[in-house]
């Protein structure tokens, strides 16, 4: 058995002396593993950064082996975003959240495209929002999208400020009334596709995201969300806007 394909690397482990065990999240396999043989070594360090893109090809005798992948470096994400400390820590947060929600071994093209999108704006000044955009984006391509094309409970498209934590529906400020405390905060950039964006918006939107992640993805699984995207969402809520 063997395939090639486009990758992210999303997770690495050590195997033995030498080895890696990678995970890659593919174009056309969805999240994959397999044993890099020599990995720890230099060059494999190189390639096998979480991020990066590569060109992958795995081989195994039977279609339910680990298998093997060796693969060559399409672009080093991990590197260009060494000097960046929150960019990095933004990609490490969305590479543990794949890991965590996505199946194995099931073709997930809209999440790796998302994902594709993430990498490319991780280096711009809208970083953030596209993160954001990206949560958004992997709750849809697991089912569980949320509704923000109108009001819940009018049907109208105007004015949308809350979302229903219940069913992830937006609702309009005349209609949440009293309820106002009860629903999350709607940030407008996830429905103007705006870039510039204030910092507390994009922490509004992380809490969004987080509660239906939790709860829809992570929960049934018996998963809590993974450390790596805590931390990050805690930094974000408490950095100074100039940092985001």
């Amino acid at each position: 058995m063997d395939w090639q394909d486009h990758g992210i690397v999303i997770a690495r482990f050590k195997h033995g002396e030498s080895s890696l065990v990678v995970k890659l999240l593919t174009e056309s396999h969805g999240l994959h593993a397999g044993l890099v043989r020599g990995g720890t070594g230099r060059g494999g360090r190189a390639v096998y950064q979480i991020g990066n893109r590569v060109s992958a090809t795995w081989r195994a005798r039977l279609q339910d082996h680990l298998g093997n992948y060796r693969a060559e470096l399409v672009r080093a994400h991990a590197a260009e975003l060494l000097e960046s400390r929150w960019p990095l820590a933004a990609l490490g947060a969305a590479a543990a959240l794949v890991e965590a929600t996505l199946p194995e071994r099931e073709p997930n093209g809209a999440v790796f495209d998302a994902f594709v999108v993430l990498l490319d704006r991780l280096t711009t000044p809208w970083w953030s929002p596209a993160y954001a955009r990206f949560e958004v984006a992997l709750l849809a391509a697991l089912g569980f999208g949320l509704d923000l094309r109108s009001c819940a409970v009018t049907g109208k498209t105007g004015d949308l400020a809350f979302v229903s934590p219940r069913t992830g529906r937006a609702v309009s400020r005349e209609a949440a009334g009293a309820y106002e405390n009860r629903l999350f905060a709607l940030p407008p950039f996830l429905i103007d596709g705006g870039e510039s964006v204030d910092p507390a918006e994009v922490a509004d939107a992380l809490r969004l995201t987080g509660h239906f992640l939790a709860r829809q993805a992570l929960a049934p699984a018996e998963r809590g969300m993974p450390s790596a995207r805590t931390r990050f969402y805690d930094a974000m809520v408490r950095l100074p806007a100039e940092t985001r």
